[in-house]
């Protein structure tokens, strides 16, 4: 597939945000190298590179919380990706909450803002 991402730029990956395609709530941010980025148009669900493990990440693998991609989206820079996404089982964050962005800065203090949809302890087995 020959796409106009610049993946040269930040050293062979870029950004992916995740947005919920009906509420546009902002679900996480990860990063895409050209395989996952390929792999995420070819099948419709949503694929990373995880920097810690040096590997692609099918999101959902182990916890079965996958994204289905509705659309996908390409910043004016060319080195950032939007996908809007159905977030199957309800939760993008590995902690257990919808979005990934569950706490809030009040003050000099971060603030749980959200309900855990699940425990993270007893989908991951690590």
């Amino acid at each position: 597939m020959n796409t106009t991402l610049d993946f040269d730029k930040a050293g062979g990956l870029v950004p992916a945000v995740a947005q919920d395609a009906d509420t546009g709530e902002v679900l996480m941010l990860a990063w895409m190298n050209r395989e996952a980025f390929e792999e995420t148009v070819r099948t419709g669900r949503a694929v990373y590179f995880s920097r810690s493990r040096n590997k692609l990440w099918r999101k959902g693998e182990e916890s079965g919380h996958v994204q289905e991609v509705k659309s996908i989206f390409v910043d004016c820079d060319a080195d950032t990706v939007l996908l809007k996404v159905t977030q199957l089982g309800g939760a993008a964050c590995h902690e257990g909450y919808k979005s990934c962005f569950f706490r809030q800065l009040d003050g000099d203090e971060l603030k749980v803002i959200a309900e855990r949809i699940f425990d993270p302890k007893a989908v991951y087995k690590k």
